[in-house]
């Protein structure tokens, strides 16, 4: 009996990989995008690979990104990035029990708390399965995401003129791409989603480039935090 148990322990945690490699590979080529966009929207190759390495959280990498390129000042980029990424740290409470991970490796393992990472480890059976997928995941993306940005950041910053290609679309196209799958979890999401473009709109003729965007950011964060909705 104990070996069939250990069978279906070890049968999880390659599902577990598996599930988290092919996450891993199907989101990091966006990097690509990231990079190709960074560099399009004013900033530096060394500036798009040192937002991937410290702060690995696609949306809010290309949320800083389309403001820069929209003329928006980098503190108001900057602060709706950090509100992006405040869902994050909601997430965190929810990984801490799933994983229970201590000393360094919890301090590690929080840089690898994303959206995807997150999806992984919380749909696992066991403890066991869960450190697997999520460890996998965050190591596969990170390799990748970072590797992708380089290549982009590098491919674009070679053009002469790389906004003639229309790369300056990327940003939202991406982004847009990285919110449809949440909207159809909830209603929630979507009066959520509504909410924010309704505030932006409102706000762009009145406000200087960039805090609309803050804004709208503001009111999400907030709707999820007062809706509990501490996780994908």
């Amino acid at each position: 009996m104990q070996d069939v148990t250990d069978m279906d322990t070890t049968e999880t945690r390659r599902a577990a990989i598996r599930q988290a490699l092919s996450l891993g590979f199907a989101v990091g080529i966006s990097g690509l995008a990231f990079g190709a966009t960074a560099v399009t929207s004013g900033l530096t190759v060394w500036q798009a690979c040192a937002l991937s390495l410290l702060a690995f959280t696609g949306a809010s990498q290309f949320a800083l990104a389309g403001v820069i390129a929209s003329g928006g000042n980098l503190l108001a980029g900057t602060a709706g990035a950090l509100l992006l990424s405040g869902r994050n740290a909601l997430y965190g409470l929810r990984l801490a029990g799933v994983l229970g991970e201590r000393g360094p490796r919890r301090l590690l393992a929080a840089q690898g708390v994303i959206d995807e990472t997150t999806a992984i480890a919380v749909g696992q059976p066991d403890r066991g399965a869960a450190r697997a997928g999520f460890w996998t995941s965050f190591a596969t993306l990170y390799v990748l995401w970072n590797l992708t940005t380089l290549i982009g950041a590098l491919g674009t910053g070679s053009l002469a003129d790389p906004a003639a290609l229309g790369l300056d679309v990327v940003a939202p196209a991406a982004f847009l791409a990285i919110l449809w799958p949440r909207l159809a979890e909830s209603w929630r999401a979507r009066w959520t989603a509504l909410a924010g473009v309704v505030i932006a709109l409102a706000a762009t003729p009145f406000l200087p480039s960039g805090v609309p965007v803050l804004l709208a950011a503001a009111a999400a964060v907030g709707a999820t935090v007062l809706g509990g909705e501490g996780t994908k």
